[in-house]
């Protein structure tokens, strides 16, 4: 009797225990279980993204090209050009003078690569003589010009307007005289790069 009465009283324990289990609760949402793929579906999108930015550059940087060609001015048209601007000095001798001996130097290293810039008058003019370059008339004259800028520019010389005029005229005359002699397609190309310097 014993055993059945113990029995009786642990199966009430065990009842009262699971109905204390059974309360009631909220239900769990569905468990989502990874399918092993998402790694892929992320790798393709990140691809994609890579190659559309990638060729969205190169769509741009060849556009650029296209769009903005580099435009090579000649020395000769850039000596012109800066020679034309020096007229606006004409009241400043010291400046015009500075500017025409500046614009010739740079024009002679540009077109015959000399170190004109670089090297006082005496210098240039003594490598220039060593050059079959430039004819002797051209030498003479051009060392001429240089020595007149000089004593403007160093010796406080006042010089006329129509002195200013001659030294302008005379460089623009070495430009003319020593500028390379291009094909007639070239030539052309030219006019309208020497239109395009003037706009």
């Amino acid at each position: 009797m014993k055993t059945n009465l113990s029995a009786l009283t642990s199966s009430t324990t065990n009842l009262s225990a699971s109905q204390a289990t059974n309360d009631l609760r909220a239900i769990k949402p569905p468990l989502v279980i990874p399918s092993g793929w998402e790694w892929l579906w992320w790798t393709l999108g990140i691809l994609a993204f890579v190659a559309l930015t990638y060729f969205a550059w190169r769509w741009w940087q060849k556009r650029r090209r296209q769009t903005s060609p580099i435009v090579i001015v000649p020395p000769h048209v850039r000596a012109r050009q800066k020679l034309k601007e020096a007229l606006a000095l004409m009241n400043q001798p010291r400046l015009f003078c500075i500017l025409v001996s500046d614009t010739v130097r740079v024009y002679l290293e540009e077109r015959f690569n000399f170190h004109a810039p670089d090297r006082t008058t005496e210098e240039f003019l003594h490598e220039l003589q060593a050059t079959d370059l430039l004819t002797p008339g051209q030498k003479n004259g051009l060392g001429e010009f240089l020595t007149r800028c000089d004593l403007v520019k160093f010796a406080r010389y006042e010089p006329g307007r129509a002195e200013l005029q001659e030294l302008h005229a005379s460089a623009l005359q070495l430009v003319d005289e020593t500028e390379p002699v291009l094909p007639e397609n070239t030539a052309h190309r030219e006019s309208l790069i020497k239109d395009h310097v003037q706009s």
